[in-house]
């Protein structure tokens, strides 16, 4: 089968050829149907040996769809047969320790003992035909959803998610929320504000083609990024601010951005990995403003994304692409040329 694969540190996966995998005892083999290709990849990367403790080499893809194929010894689960579709949940916890317990492998609190954070992360994942899954615990049905489309309700739609839940008791009638960044992430973090909140969403980028695909997602007004952006958006909401800014890119100007354009009493809560930093100190931050860093989300989440979409309320907007034409995807990528989410597609 073809595979992409990390094989050095700081260099680009290389596309190779791999035996089909059995799966040993309690693991489940899924044939692929689609995996999504996310900026933590570019980072992972990035990375020079020793920034986190992963070996080489392993298959990319954290964002996976597709179907069971087989069961090792013991792995069968009730509700769970072969062929049916499913999303694999991507943060691989210990299974036992009491976040795993309650779903929140994404908080494992063995995650240091676990040389790997998922598949994709460390562990093999999904830019393959086939991929392993150590456990029946993370998969997540989807019954009849477009499987391609589906894949990045994994981390695209999850992340976002678990970041605006925890902000839901704030974001009442009369209220603003700002997604800045609006990628992968960001336009589902839009359509999530739009499906979950009465809040006016705001969505801020750079790009006039990423502002084009906000409006689609439902977003309410479009800010130009940079210079001028935190007060067209004080302007909005009345000189108030927002109450909830979820910055999906992480970088200095976002996160300055952010806390400029925040209300008192608000979230400012940023998932994008860019490497920036927030002064945190007074007068740098509105008055109670709360500054988080979520990250992923839980199985119990997915599984609500997969509602969410399934009845309709959300969609991720996905190009597709041969798997074998991952490395010039993972350029598109860099260059900000992928609108929503790139999907590989193992066969073509």
């Amino acid at each position: 089968m073809t595979a992409v694969r990390m094989t050095a540190w700081q260099r680009p996966p290389e596309v190779t050829r791999l035996p089909v995998p059995e799966p040993g005892p309690g693991e489940v083999l899924i044939e692929v149907a689609g995996a999504g290709v996310c900026h933590s990849d570019l980072h992972v990367m990035e990375w020079p040996a020793g920034a986190v403790p992963y070996d080489l080499p392993f298959t990319l893809g954290h964002e996976t769809s597709g179907r069971v194929r087989a069961f090792g010894p013991g792995a069968r689960s009730p509700g769970l047969d072969e062929g049916d579709a499913v999303l694999v949940y991507g943060p691989w916890g210990c299974g036992i320790c009491p976040a795993c317990a309650r779903g929140a492998e994404n908080y494992c609190r063995r995650a240091g003992e676990i040389r790997a954070a998922g598949g994709g992360l460390g562990a093999d994942g999904g830019m393959a035909h086939h991929m392993i899954v150590p456990s029946p615990r993370l998969l997540v049905p989807i019954g009849d959803l477009d499987q391609l489309v589906a894949a990045p309700l994994t981390d695209a739609a999850l992340t976002p998610y678990h970041a605006v839940k925890r902000s839901l008791h704030r974001l009442v009638p009369g209220t603003a929320a700002v997604v800045i960044g609006i990628g992968g992430l960001g336009h589902m973090a839009v359509q999530l504000l739009k499906a979950l909140s009465p809040a006016e969403v705001v969505a801020v980028d750079v790009a006039e083609d990423k502002l084009d695909l906000a409006a689609e997602a439902g977003a309410d007004h479009r800010v130009p990024a940079g210079e001028g952006a935190a007060e067209r958006i004080r302007s909005i909401t009345d000189g108030l601010g927002a109450t909830l800014v979820l910055d999906c890119v992480g970088a200095d100007a976002t996160m300055a951005t952010a806390a400029a354009a925040a209300a008192v009493e608000s979230d400012v809560t940023v998932v994008g990995l860019a490497g920036g930093t927030l002064p945190v100190r007074f007068g740098a931050v509105p008055f109670e403003a709360s500054v988080a860093i979520p990250y992923w989300g839980t199985r119990g989440e997915l599984a609500e994304v997969v509602a969410l979409a399934r009845a309709g309320r959300i969609r991720p907007h996905v190009e597709t692409h041969p798997l074998e034409q991952a490395l010039e995807v993972y350029q598109r990528l860099r260059d900000g040329r992928v609108e929503g989410r790139a999907v590989l597609v193992p066969g073509g």
